[in-house]
């Protein structure tokens, strides 16, 4: 393996930004990253032990203990447990008789949860040795794991054809569906790749590209909804020999997976988009951030770019404009739900934890490796080329005054018809339930666990940023669903795994906050218990990131729009009860030691 590492390290000119690579590479050949490997990286990287430890110890995927033969990573999203997981994860730990997290004595299987993997339409979904196996059922489990005992390959482990679309590509080879159920101008098949490089660019300067974003009022498509036009006119008036364009692909929030279609179907519209951004600013260098559950469409991916060079859409003096140098490169995570947030993406990518920078300064100043950095949104760079190729008024001839042009949703859960949606800003949340085929609705998540639960009285609510803002996805929920069991602790237990640990509030408060939830599941629940969730959640506003300002967001919002549900399981007329079972704290410790006090 010491050979090994240091080719590894020598295919990354030992440069300690690129840790990432490194120890995904490490963690690849390997399958896991020993205390040996870390030494090695850090000598031939000339940096500590510490600085290589405290990076792999924040991401999902890096071990330092071996994970099996074939890892088996099953979700734990919503959608995933709506559809059955639970009964796929008896039959995994039953066939391979070992209980999740733990590997069989022969090394051969490793049983792991994961959150969500960006498959919330076709679940449960399953992550063995990077390839991705949808639409699980307990027969299939059982016939996969009888399949790996057997010895058979990977590749021999799928017994369905290949996807729709890109997904049967040579270098996808994926048993995943787009589930495209409507496009728009956006997404529209009618491209050109490299038109806008081709024949528009050279026409214009990077001021009037600059303008003419401006004037279509397209905003970010990540969920912030800063505005594009002047995020990139801030980058290019920041002085500096170097400046970077990222692309976000990091979509990590559960029940998002339309960057996924994107990347499969429309890659060379984003790529062209981050190289028009790059012009725009002044940017020499690019790097597409995705989110290692998506390790997949790498290859496939990487050929894009190449491809790319050979057209001079990439390279130097792209479309002829002597001095316009341009590269893109990947990027791939290693499973961090906060990795979404620019600043934690820009410290990723530079090899260190993802966690969230303290602001300002603003990347826009002051982003990888302290140069200007334009950190946008898949489905925003999509855009960007659309609004060049049809100019800004055409743009906004799209969807409403303050919210112009269309979005992509993706929308799961509770309907006939899960997919993703490009529609104009301004449906209502009852046309999207309608396109997407529900019935009897309970409830619907906007926005994915950091968004809001709203109830059938919210329904004719507009989607766009006046109104209901989100960043692209919708989970539906009809009366057979235990809100608060199956949706609200989901998600909130999903925060408490993500978080960075960096600020106390958000290490702290989501697990009290849960702690209160499951008092009132357990029937234990009071008035009180109510009041306390909500004033508690307010000390989440002082943490520093997204995360954790709205990891109280699933308490919060249910309790505001489905109080009855918590009504119907408090206590009456008990005032007073911590919640703490002298008895029940005590068992563990009796079964070890054979003794149990006896309690008056």
């Amino acid at each position: 393996m010491e050979q090994s590492v240091s080719s590894i390290l020598d295919t990354y000119q030992r440069d300690p930004t690129q840790l990432m690579d490194i120890l995904i590479d490490i963690q690849s050949e390997a399958g896991y990253i020993s205390d040996q490997a870390i030494e090695q990286a850090a000598l031939g990287l000339n940096i500590s032990k510490a600085d290589v430890e405290q990076t792999r110890s924040f991401y999902h995927f890096f071990s330092k203990k071996p994970r099996g033969k074939y890892s088996i990573y099953l979700n734990t999203s919503v959608v995933a447990c709506m559809m059955g997981r639970d009964t796929v994860a008896r039959t995994f730990e039953h066939e391979t008789g070992i209980p999740f997290n733990s590997v069989t004595r022969d090394g051969l299987i490793g049983l792991f949860e994961t959150s969500c993997i960006g498959m919330s339409d076709q679940e449960p979904a399953a992550i063995i040795n990077d390839r991705i196996f949808p639409n699980l059922t307990p027969f299939r489990a059982k016939e996969l794991i009888r399949d790996i005992k057997a010895g058979k390959t990977m590749d021999e482990l799928i017994v369905e054809g290949f996807g729709d679309g890109q997904n049967s590509n040579k270098d996808i080879r994926a048993i995943i569906n787009n589930n495209i159920r409507k496009i728009g101008p956006v997404l529209s098949p009618d491209y050109k790749p490299g038109k806008v490089i081709r024949e528009i660019l050279p026409k214009m300067t990077p001021g009037q590209v600059i303008d003419e974003v401006k004037n279509s009022n397209l905003r970010g498509r990540g969920g912030a909804g800063f505005p594009t036009g002047m995020k990139w006119e801030l980058c290019r008036q920041t002085e500096s020999s170097e400046k970077y364009i990222f692309c976000n692909a990091d979509e990590g929030e559960p029940g998002t997976f339309k960057d996924r279609v994107i990347l499969t179907e429309r890659p060379k519209l984003l790529l062209e988009g981050m190289v028009i951004a790059a012009y725009a600013t002044g940017a020499s260098h690019g790097i597409l951030y995705m989110r290692h559950e998506y390790k997949y469409l790498k290859k496939y991916l990487e050929n894009l770019i190449q491809g790319a060079h050979k057209r001079k859409f990439l390279g130097k003096d792209i479309a002829g404009i002597k001095g316009f140098d341009f590269d893109i490169r990947i990027q791939l995570g290693a499973g961090s739900y906060v990795c979404g947030e620019e600043s934690a993406l820009i410290e990723s990518a530079e090899g260190k934890r993802g966690e969230p920078r303290d602001r300002p300064p603003f990347p826009v100043e002051k982003g990888y490796l302290n140069q200007p950095t334009v950190v946008n949104n898949v489905e925003t760079f999509c855009a960007a080329v659309k609004v060049l190729l049809n100019g800004g008024n055409w743009y906004r001839s799209f969807g409403t005054k303050d919210s112009t042009g269309t979005k992509v949703l993706s929308i799961s859960g509770d309907c006939r018809n899960p997919g993703i949606y490009e529609v104009e800003w301004g449906f209502s949340v009852n046309d999207m339930c309608e396109m997407a085929g529900a019935d009897d609705l309970q409830a619907v998540q906007v926005g994915g666990p950091s968004g809001s639960l709203i109830g059938p009285g919210d329904f004719d609510r507009i989607l766009c940023y006046a109104d209901l803002s989100t960043g692209g996805s919708l989970i539906l929920f009809n009366h057979t669903r235990d809100l608060l069991q199956d949706v609200v602790l989901n998600f909130t237990s999903f925060f408490i795994d993500e978080s960075c640990g960096s600020c106390s509030t958000c290490r702290i408060m989501p697990v009290l906050l849960r702690n209160k939830l499951n008092k009132i599941l357990n029937a234990r629940g009071m008035n009180s218990d109510i009041v306390d969730m909500v004033n508690w959640a307010k000390v989440l506003k002082a943490s520093r990131c997204g995360l954790g300002q709205t990891a109280a967001n699933p308490i919060v919002s249910s309790i505001l729009n489905f109080k009855h549900l918590y009504d119907q399981r408090i206590r009456g007329g008990t005032h007073y009860d911590m919640g703490f079972d002298l008895n029940r704290a005590i068992q563990e410790a009796g079964t070890a030691t054979g003794r149990f006090p006896l309690m008056e």
